[in-house]
């Protein structure tokens, strides 16, 4: 890490600043806000960005929003959609079954997703500081020294980068990033096009037929969101196409370039995969793709770093505010880097899948008929889409460690019970107690509807909704509250 002297006073020290202002970035902070932790973001760009890559919310991270009281902002400007089984091209019904209240994904590109969640961390209260580029971190036993490009410093008790694929903070930490580099390379981009609709929809139908890493997706007013295989592998990503590459390869591939002009903005992405050897050094964590970067099949960078941050957000709150038990900000490594070596994992079997070849093209054949079978859909469905995700938190009943789907109570459904971001004893014996941590834990005395499966007398909720505790004895209770929760006060 870079050695840095002449350390800004310690009045201008600032409890966490996050590096990267996209959507997990954002995300973190607005977690953060929740527990009055004082953040600082820092955005290297001066404007949001119009580039869409993410394309939408899967189920795990619709329920997320519905958890902390933003999912309504997101259905007022979006759609809701089904499809299950969304794996290497091949689509199928939606499951019947899957674990889930909220048995949908919201249709929101990134920008929106990155705006709504931008209001909302203002609105809690974050300092955001756009055009701030990082230069060179540091850190001691009483925190971490943010050095700027402008030459200006800002100090921190913590920081977390989620500064993307190339990140700075995490190459200043000097983690590992093993993984595979790109062995194929797409073309994305959104622009107009002067080819009939109907013909475009035709073209597609007919290149989809071999090509799966080819599509066009209207945006309206005569604008496509258009995807294309590159030529070859570029020997600097970083550099957008340009139009001219980019209807080269639209007539290599589809016979014709639409006639495409106007672009609004051009990437090209690859199917690079790696992870970062560590999630945390010291007093500096890296989420998001800061932490992973693997192929967009499936859908799931941006979900996956949402889910990081709002794994990541109580337990830095709880670190900084001094009743963090011991191990739970490491806890943050041992649950989440599992959770994404998975999603490198299946995103390198679709990318065999999405291949041309007479090999991957049988492979793709035999799968789509085993995904007829109604479990092997669910299995797939719930993979993609994260409500199959279990964090190891110790044996017992068969809901630890699974996030509890929400359930509709007498005094209303649960999740809008957790908007504060605070743990939740769900208690229907009205005989437990957890006198000494009010303050960290909100404690519901009430009965499930009929019709919610909960066959458990009680259960003890993390701020991220998973399940630490289930059953009714108040010894048992206390010493699973005091792991997660740290001491009573009192």
């Amino acid at each position: 890490m870079t050695d840095m002297t002449d350390v800004v006073d310690v009045a201008d020290v600032i409890d966490v600043i996050v590096v990267g202002g996209g959507p997990t970035g954002l995300m973190l902070a607005c977690e953060l806000r929740l527990h009055e932790v004082r953040v600082v973001v820092l955005e290297r760009l001066a404007a949001p960005t119009e580039q869409s890559r993410g394309q939408g919310l899967h189920a795990r991270s619709v329920e997320l929003m519905d958890q902390r009281g933003l999912l309504d902002r997101f259905l007022a400007v979006s759609e809701k959609y089904r499809v299950g089984g969304l794996f290497g091209g091949i689509m199928k019904p939606w499951p019947d079954g899957l674990d889930t209240a909220h048995p949908f994904g919201v249709a929101a590109p990134q920008p929106l997703t990155e705006r709504l969640l931008n209001e909302r961390a203002l609105e809690l209260g974050t300092d955001i500081r756009r055009g701030c580029e990082v230069a060179g971190v540091s850190q001691d036993e009483d925190g971490v020294t943010v050095e700027l490009t402008d030459g200006s410093r800002l100090r921190a008790r913590y920081l977390v980068g989620c500064d993307g694929g190339r990140s700075t903070v995490r190459r200043q930490l000097g983690v590992g990033f093993p993984g595979e580099p790109a062995q194929v390379e797409t073309l994305l981009g959104d622009m107009a096009a002067t080819e009939d609709p109907a013909t475009i929809a035709a073209v597609v139908e007919e290149v989809r037929k071999t090509q799966l890493r080819f599509g066009a997706m209207p945006l309206g007013e005569g604008r496509y969101r258009l995807v294309v295989p590159a030529d070859g592998v570029a020997e600097d990503r970083a550099t957008a196409p340009t139009l001219d590459e980019f209807r080269q390869q639209l007539r290599a591939v589809a016979g014709t370039d639409f006639g495409v002009h106007a672009p609004r903005w051009l990437s090209r992405f690859g199917d690079a995969t790696r992870q970062a050897e560590r999630y945390r050094v010291g007093r500096v964590l890296l989420a998001g793709d800061a932490a992973h970067i693997h192929p967009p099949t499936g859908g799931q960078g941006l979900n996956l770093g949402l889910q990081d941050a709002f794994n990541l957000g109580w337990k830095l709150a709880a670190e900084v505010h001094g009743w963090a038990p011991a191990g739970l900000l490491d806890s943050y490594h041992t649950e989440r880097h599992p959770v994404a070596a998975a999603v490198l994992e299946n995103t390198r079997a679709q990318i065999t899948l999405l291949g041309t070849d007479p090999g991957a093209t049988a492979l793709r054949g035999l799968l789509s008929k085993l995904m007829d079978f109604e479990e092997v859909n669910r299995y797939i469905t719930g993979m993609i889409t994260a409500v199959d995700v279990r964090y190891d938190v110790g044996e017992g009943h068969e809901l630890l460690g699974r996030r509890l789907r929400d359930v509709r109570l007498a005094q209303g459904r649960l999740y809008a019970l957790m908007h504060g971001g605070r743990g939740l004893l769900l208690d229907r014996t009205g005989r437990l107690s957890i006198a000494g941590w009010a303050d960290r834990v909100d404690h519901i005395v009430d009965e499930v509807e009929a019709g919610e499966a909960l066959d458990v007398p009680a259960v003890l909720l993390r701020p991220d909704g998973h399940v630490v505790w289930a059953g009714e004895e108040q010894e048992e209770l206390l010493g699973c509250m005091a792991r997660w929760f740290g001491a009573p006060r009192d």
